[in-house]
């Protein structure tokens, strides 16, 4: 099956046979990547984890007639920017940056910057693309230049200079933040005083007005860019990256929950973590999906019994940076992603099929979603047995936690509003999973409080 998200490249395209990953290029990328193997710049970038493997492989094996084909292992999620938090897109930048480095010590460069091609695997970001690595000519411009800033570059300003996160605005805008938009945000004073934002942001957009308003062709060649000078601009690029901090707007809701919270008393958490670890240990599951994962806890204790990888799904973006850290720290197979539950990621760009839903790239063989069902039929009025059907429809089997009307977050959160939800109750909550699942077992963690309930969905 081909990938709808290859088709911009006209050297070639992704496509999957089974459980298998190909890519078919045209003559010349075979033999720009016949160069970039034999120049030794393949095996360098592989042996440190920043390119993803590719190997020439018969067109017959892949079921696919083309002129070249090669294969690359799969990769357990496919993520987009707009679902990074900012630390991961900024080690996406940086890494992006340092392949271009390392590729031009073997006299090769990249063809463009997309974001979208690099994917991670825990917070460790690799690049996939390997057509866009061509060989490079004494005097070439930096193609990809104008894509960088705008995919990789302007959304870190955003939260670094006005403390506003990139998701929403880059999801709306699938190849980046325009660096005219960035412009006007940081004002005409401070874009011209400031060297990193008058070189990358003030003239690059007041050379593209120029452009646009031009009524005549340019004529003549521009003059060609030394080698030098490309490497100074990469390298300063990478000194001001590596600089961005997101801007602290104050502690958000969600970061400190798990060392604050007064919704479990005595050994509640301990028993609720025995809980999840028991069911990590026997369904060792390849890949787990964590729905509301705050900083990663229960992440980590998945993988810490028996899940070889976890995903992590939360909307608090200081709990994220959290969870990058615990993951990074403690080298975890955890990749920790902004999302909204009542409110994923659609499918969008050409023909609505270039960037695909989260439900569409679902591949979890578990899912945990622990006090997250009474934020969803409470705070965002989904009807009870939607926000049920939903999550046991990510993965075959899991755990998700009931919280009842009487504990004091969901008080928390009726006391501005009227309480309309007559079927929140743990019999509806109990009925609505079970017309989807067995329930293999249940934990109640206090008489009538909390309950955590491991099911396993029935065949279809």
């Amino acid at each position: 099956m081909r990938d709808p998200a290859s088709f911009r490249d006209p050297s070639g395209y992704v496509f999957s046979s089974g459980d298998r990953i190909f890519r078919a290029i045209n003559d010349q990328a075979h033999c720009n990547f016949a160069r970039f193997r034999s120049s030794g710049a393949y095996e360098d970038l592989r042996s440190k984890g920043w390119i993803i493997a590719a190997d020439e492989v018969d067109a017959a094996a892949s079921d696919r007639a083309g002129p070249h084909t090669l294969e690359h292992p799969k990769l357990r999620f496919i993520s987009y920017p707009y679902e990074w938090p900012f630390t991961l897109l900024k080690r996406a930048a940086l890494r992006h940056l340092e392949i271009h480095l390392r590729a031009l010590d073997f006299e090769f460069t990249l063809s463009d910057a997309s974001a979208y091609n690099v994917q991670f695997i825990g917070t460790a970001p690799i690049f996939i693309d390997t057509p866009s690595f061509i060989p490079y000519r004494e005097g070439d411009y930096w193609a990809g230049q104008r894509q960088f800033i705008e995919q990789f570059v302007n959304p870190l300003l955003l939260r670094s200079l006005f403390g506003i996160a990139h998701n929403a605005w880059y999801r709306g805008a699938l190849e980046g933040v325009p660096t005219r938009d960035i412009a006007h945000l940081i004002g005409p004073l401070k874009r011209w005083l400031a060297p990193n934002l008058l070189t990358n942001i003030a003239l690059p957009d007041l050379l593209q007005r120029k452009a646009q308003q031009a009524t005549a062709p340019v004529q003549g060649k521009p003059r060609p860019l030394p080698k030098k000078a490309l490497l100074f601009m990469l390298r300063r690029l990478q000194r001001w990256i590596s600089r961005l901090q997101p801007r602290d707007v104050g502690p958000t809701e969600w970061q400190d929950y798990g060392d604050s919270n007064v919704s479990y008393a005595g050994d509640e958490e301990s028993r609720k973590r025995a809980f999840v670890a028991e069911f990590s240990r026997a369904a060792a599951p390849s890949c787990a999906w964590d729905l509301g994962c705050n900083t990663g806890e229960y992440c980590e204790v998945l993988l810490r019994n028996n899940a070889k990888s976890a995903i992590g799904f939360d909307l608090d973006h200081n709990a994220l940076e959290a969870a990058v850290g615990r993951a990074s720290t403690g080298r975890l197979q955890f990749l920790p992603l902004y999302s909204d539950a009542a409110n994923p990621s659609p499918r969008q760009g050409w023909a609505e099929v270039e960037r695909l839903g989260l439900h569409s790239r679902a591949g979890a063989d578990a899912v945990i979603a622990l006090a997250i069902v009474h934020h969803l039929a409470i705070g965002k009025n989904v009807p009870l047995a939607s926000v049920v059907g939903w999550l046991t429809g990510l993965a075959p089997r899991g755990v998700i936690e009931f919280v009842p009307k009487s504990d004091p977050m969901i008080a928390r959160m009726l006391q501005l509003r009227k309480d309309i939800f007559a079927d929140y109750d743990k019999d509806h909550f109990e009925q609505a999973l079970g017309r989807h699942c067995r329930i293999a077992r249940t934990l109640e963690l206090s008489p009538g409080g909390r309950t955590l309930y491991e099911f396993e969905r029935r065949a279809t």
